[in-house]
């Protein structure tokens, strides 16, 4: 397997640091374990799209660091906790653990393995990269520790015969002004067969902006997937507006604005 450590004792380590590395990035919710850490295993890209008659996806991943890194990647289907040992998913992926020498690239290959792929809409993976640095020489004289560090990238599963490009979903999603609890929220469908990640959403009336609140934690999502209903709290907005109010909306492609009507 290209990439491998050279023996059998170095991948028994790099398996068992890796079972460390996952333990601790359980307990810390996969955030930044130390101010002190830095990962340098870059992935090239925010996404991956696989259209499901594609024999093989590659995803390539470049250490910017001045040391080497040991890496290990699988795929899940949405389990934040997943391991290599307990994920399943339709893809196979190679190879599965690597070493990146410093200011040097690694081809990482997805290939979907399914029996047949879902003929009506997109589907939503993720890619797992867990980088374990390795262990300089003198840490443990300097009571210094090396932490891992996981990257979750998501992978989308695009069928072939969908009924529009994905450049038109953005614009299907459906929008309403609800009620929610002491003020107002913005109700949005998404009818279309593809997963819509939105960057921000706002309200736009009466020459007034109203933005929709804050993430409350680090893993709040704005992915509508297919067929998806959410709401987005409006804090500021207390009175139903008058006139005919716009939604004012960012997706990672592009910015659309939808009028409400005044009846919403």
């Amino acid at each position: 397997m290209q990439g491998l450590p050279a023996d059998s004792k170095s991948i028994q380590m790099m398996k068992t640091i890796a079972r460390l590395a996952l333990a601790c990035c359980a307990v810390g919710g996969f955030s930044l374990l130390a101010s002190s850490a830095h990962a340098g295993v870059i992935i090239y890209g925010t996404r991956v799209i696989y259209p499901a008659d594609r024999q093989e996806v590659v995803v390539r991943l470049e250490n910017k660091g001045n040391r080497p890194a040991l890496v290990q990647t699988w795929l899940d289907a949405g389990d934040v906790r997943s391991t290599p040992a307990t994920a399943q998913t339709p893809f196979s992926l190679s190879p599965p653990i690597f070493r990146i020498e410093p200011h040097q690239q690694q081809a990482v290959r997805l290939r979907y393995a399914g029996e047949s792929a879902p003929g009506d809409r997109e589907r939503l993976y993720w890619l797992n990269v867990l980088e374990v640095p390795p262990l300089a020489a003198d840490a443990a004289q300097n009571n210094q520790i090396e932490l891992a560090f996981r990257s979750r990238l998501r992978v989308f599963l695009r069928p072939q015969a969908l009924p529009y490009p994905v450049s038109s979903a953005p614009a299907k999603l459906q929008w309403q002004l609800v009620r929610h609890d002491q003020g107002f929220a913005l109700q949005a469908t998404n009818p279309t067969p593809y997963h819509i990640s939105l960057t921000s959403v706002d309200l736009l009336s009466d020459g007034k902006r109203f933005s929709k609140a804050p993430n409350k934690a680090a893993n709040d999502s704005l992915l509508m997937p297919a067929g998806d209903v959410k709401r987005f709290v409006l804090p500021l907005l207390r009175e139903r507006p008058s006139g005919a109010p716009q939604v004012e909306f960012t997706t990672v492609r592009d910015r659309k604005s939808t009028r409400l009507n005044s009846s919403h």
